[in-house]
């Protein structure tokens, strides 16, 4: 069983929220979202926000926060084999409202299919907007085409 030990990012002018999974084993060893040098999530949420591509775990929750976007999990713990969302048994779901008490989001977006599954299955009543996943696994998307699509999220921002 695999906890998640990475604290969300977020403050009081957070607009949107972008949900994930749960982070991969690079994630976990940097101890903070989309650190697999290969995730596009980085250089994706930048260019459609207009900035340099922050680099270090700082300069990553500084973009966040200066943008109104709040970053965190569906998944508090879980059986996971590596970073391979197929293989995730055993959920047991964050609770999304220690966010969405905390500011006033205006819409959830999901980082990939697996993210918005598990969404809706444990948030009876909330809604999300499933984007493209930022994971060098989904090849079917190029950097371009990931960020045509979530250019979305800059119209909550």
């Amino acid at each position: 069983m695999e906890t998640h030990t990475i604290k969300p990012v977020y403050d009081i002018n957070s607009r949107i929220l972008i949900l994930g999974s749960f982070p991969s084993v690079k994630s976990r060893e940097t101890n903070f979202f989309y650190g697999h040098p290969q995730n596009r999530f980085w250089r994706v949420v930048s260019a459609v926000m207009n900035e340099e591509c922050p680099g270090s775990t700082d300069e990553k929750k500084q973009f966040l926060l200066r943008n109104n976007i709040a970053v965190w999990d569906v998944i508090h713990s879980c059986d996971i084999e590596g970073s391979s969302d197929s293989s995730i048994k055993n959920v047991t779901p964050n609770d999304l409202n220690t966010i969405l008490d905390r500011t006033e989001i205006r819409q959830i977006f999901t980082n990939g299919n697996t993210a918005y599954k598990l969404f809706c299955k444990y948030n009876d009543g909330k809604t999300a907007v499933k984007l493209p996943s930022t994971s060098p696994a989904n090849a079917a998307f190029s950097i371009d085409r990931l960020i045509e699509s979530w250019s979305i999220i800059k119209n909550f921002t």
